[in-house]
C-alpha cells in the first residue's frame, strides 16, 4: 500500500539501512496520502511503535499531521500457542510418544511426555487416537509390587497396570495448523476458534494506533513554529514570513495555587457587611481565654449554675486564676449576686433579691476557654459606662456586633461542634422593648436572603436575660426546625453594677456562625464543614451561593 514504505523503495534512500522516521511520515502523507493503521506502518519500516506515535504528537501539536486514535481487536497467540505452532499440540505430542505397536505404561509415558502428558493424554483419548487398558501384573512384577507397598506402608499393592495404546496409525495436528493459520492473518471458523481461546492458545487483544493524515502546516515541514511574537520580530520584519503556534483561546487556565475561602469565612464576610450597613460596629473578641468573672459573674450568672461545671466548661490549668480584675465593680457584682445589690448606692442598686447564696472570688478568677461572646458584651458594656461615668453621665445610644470563636465541652454530632463560632450582637438605649428585639433579628435575617423567611420565636430561660428567646430556622436539608440563635433583654442586675440608668435596656442576641452556613450551603452535618474532618478540596470546589 502506498501508506506502508521501505527505505530500499525510495529514490536516493538506496544503500542507506533506514532513513529518518519523521521523513517516512513526511512522504507516507504527502499528496492526500493517509497513514491509515501506525501499527502496521510501524511494523513495515521497522520503527518501534511506541517512539513513532511520540512523533506523530509531536508532529500534530505543529499541525504538520492531524492524527485520530484507532482501536481494532486482533488475535494473538499465548505462550501456549507459540509452542503449539513450533512443537505440536500436547495430543500430537502425547500420540508421538506412544509406540506403534504394544503401547507404553503411563507412568513412562507421563515422563516422556513431559508438561504436556496430562493435557495431551485426555485429547488424545477424546479424538479416539488412543486408549487405555489395564494390564495383570506378572508373577515377579506382583512381589515386587507387594514389596513396594510393604515398604512404603501400604496394605495392599497394586495388581495391574496401565497401559496406553494406538488406536489408529497417524494423526493430523489440525490445532497446530490452525494456529498456525491464525498467526499467519488466516483465523479458523468461530466453533474451532472459540475451542482454541477456551483452552487458553489464542487471546483477542485490542490494538490501538494512530490514522495519520497531512495537517495544515504540512507545506511548512520542519520549520519550528514560534510561540511568542517577539521585540525584535517587529523590529526586523521577520514576523511576516514567521510560522506561530496556534493560540487556543478556549483552554482553561492554570489554577491558582491558593486564595479559595471557605464557606465560613465567605458567610462572616456577609455577616459582618449587614451589621455594618445597619449602623453596627465591631467590638474587640481576640481574647480566647477569659475569666469566669467576665464570662459568668459580670452577666448575672449564678456560680452553681450548671454551665459552669467542668462538664459544660474548659478550664485553664496554667494559669488557673485571672489576677487583673476591677476591685469596685467586682464588688458591686458580690453584692447584686447574694442579695441584689442591697446595702449599695441607687446609682448600682438593681432592686432585686439576687441569688442569695455566698460569693466566692476564687470561683469568679477562674480561667477558661470562654464559652460565648457575650463576655466581650460584658466588657463593652462597662467600658461604655464608664466612658459615660468620664463625661459627666452622658450616655450615647449604641450598638455592636462581633463575630469569633467560642469553646463549650459538648458532645459532637451533626449540628453540634466543641469549638465553633458565634455571632452576637447587641443595642442600647432607653426604653427599649422585646418588640424591638424582634425587629432587630427579623431586618437582620431578612438581609440574608430567602431561605431564612421561615423563622418562628421560642421563649426561653437565660440567667442574665428577661424576657429571653429562642429563634428557630427550618433546614430543608435535615427537614426539621434548626435553633440559630437565643436572645434577649439584658437583666437590670447586670447592667445596674455597671452603672447604667434604670431606664436603660440592653437587647442582645447570639448565633452560630456555622448553622446558617450550613442552611445556606446544604450541608446537613457541621462536622463536614468545620473540624479536622473537612475535605480541604471543598474549599476550592464548593459552590458559588448567592446571598439575596
Amino acid at each position: 500500500p502506498p501508506s506502508l514504505l521501505h527505505a530500499e523503495c525510495l529514490p536516493g534512500r538506496c544503500g542507506e539501512p533506514r532513513f529518518r522516521m519523521d521523513e517516512a511520515v513526511r512522504l507516507a502523507v504527502d499528496g492526500g496520502k493517509v497513514i491509515e493503521d501506525s501499527q502496521e506502518f510501524a511494523a513495515a519500516n521497522g520503527f518501534a511503535h511506541a517512539e513513532l506515535v511520540g512523533l506523530c504528537k509531536s508532529l500534530a501539536t505543529g499541525g504538520f499531521i492531524t492524527t485520530e486514535a484507532t482501536s481494532r481487536q486482533s488475535l494473538q497467540l499465548t505462550k501456549e500457542g507459540e509452542l503449539v505452532v513450533t512443537s505440536g499440540s500436547p495430543e500430537a505430542v502425547v500420540f508421538g510418544c506412544v509406540p506403534a505397536e504394544g503401547g507404553i505404561a503411563s507412568e513412562e509415558l507421563d515422563q516422556r511426555a513431559g508438561a504436556a502428558a496430562k493435557v495431551g493424554l485426555s485429547k488424545a483419548i477424546q479424538n479416539k487416537w488412543l486408549q487405555v487398558v489395564k494390564q495383570p501384573l506378572s508373577a515377579d512384577e506382583l512381589a515386587a509390587a507387594e514389596a513396594a507397598a510393604a515398604a512404603a506402608g501400604k496394605k495392599k499393592a497394586a495388581t495391574d497396570r496401565k497401559l496406553v495404546q494406538r488406536l489408529v496409525g497417524s494423526v493430523e495436528d489440525a490445532v497446530q495448523a490452525q494456529l498456525r493459520a491464525a498467526k499467519g492473518g488466516s483465523p479458523p471458523p468461530d466453533a474451532e476458534l472459540a475451542v482454541l481461546k477456551k483452552r487458553g492458545l489464542l487471546a483477542v487483544a485490542t490494538v490501538k494506533a494512530l490514522r495519520v493524515a497531512a495537517g495544515p502546516q504540512h507545506g511548512n515541514w520542519g520549520r519550528k513554529p514560534a510561540s511568542d511574537l517577539t521585540h525584535e520580530m517587529v523590529l526586523r520584519g521577520t514576523w511576516r514570513d514567521a510560522l506561530f503556534k496556534p493560540v487556543n483561546v478556549d483552554a482553561a487556565g492554570v489554577a491558582p495555587a491558593g486564595g479559595a475561602l471557605h464557606p465560613l469565612l465567605k458567610v462572616r464576610s456577609m455577616f459582618r457587611e449587614i451589621f455594618l450597613e445597619m449602623g453596627f460596629a465591631e467590638m474587640p473578641t481576640q481574647q480566647y481565654v477569659e475569666s469566669s468573672f467576665w464570662n459568668f459573674d459580670a452577666l448575672y450568672q449564678p456560680q452553681q449554675h450548671p454551665a459552669r461545671d467542668a462538664h459544660d466548661t474548659f478550664f485553664i490549668k496554667t494559669p488557673a486564676q485571672t489576677r487583673e480584675l476591677p476591685a469596685d465593680y467586682m464588688e458591686r457584682v458580690r453584692a447584686t449576686h447574694e442579695v441584689g445589690g442591697e446595702g449599695l448606692s441607687d446609682e448600682f442598686n438593681s432592686r432585686s433579691t439576687g441569688w442569695r447564696y455566698d460569693w466566692s472570688e476564687d470561683e469568679a478568677r477562674k480561667n477558661l476557654l470562654r464559652t460565648h461572646t457575650t463576655a466581650a458584651s460584658s466588657r463593652t458594656l462597662y467600658q461604655i459606662a464608664q466612658l459615660a461615668k468620664a463625661n459627666g453621665g452622658a450616655f450615647q445610644p449604641q450598638k455592636y456586633f462581633s463575630i469569633d470563636r467560642v469553646f463549650r465541652n459538648e458532645a459532637l454530632d451533626a449540628t453540634h461542634l466543641a469549638e465553633f463560632h458565634q455571632v452576637e450582637g447587641f443595642v442600647i438605649d432607653r426604653n427599649l422593648s422585646l418588640g424591638n428585639l424582634m425587629g432587630t433579628i427579623a431586618d437582620f435575617y431578612r438581609r440574608l436572603g430567602p431561605e431564612f423567611k421561615h423563622m418562628k420565636f421560642k421563649p426561653t430561660y437565660n440567667p442574665y436575660t428577661e424576657p429571653s428567646m429562642e429563634f428557630h430556622c427550618y433546614h430543608e436539608g435535615l427537614g426539621k426546625w434548626v435553633e440559630v440563635g437565643n436572645s434577649g433583654v439584658f437583666r437590670p442586675e447586670m447592667l445596674r453594677p455597671m452603672g447604667f440608668d434604670e431606664d436603660v435596656q440592653v437587647i442582645a442576641w447570639g448565633m452560630s456562625l456555622e448553622r446558617p452556613t450550613m442552611i445556606k450551603y446544604g450541608y446537613d452535618n457541621i462536622r463536614d464543614l468545620f473540624g479536622h474532618r473537612i475535605d480541604l478540596g471543598m474549599v476550592r470546589k464548593h459552590p458559588i451561593v448567592r446571598w439575596t
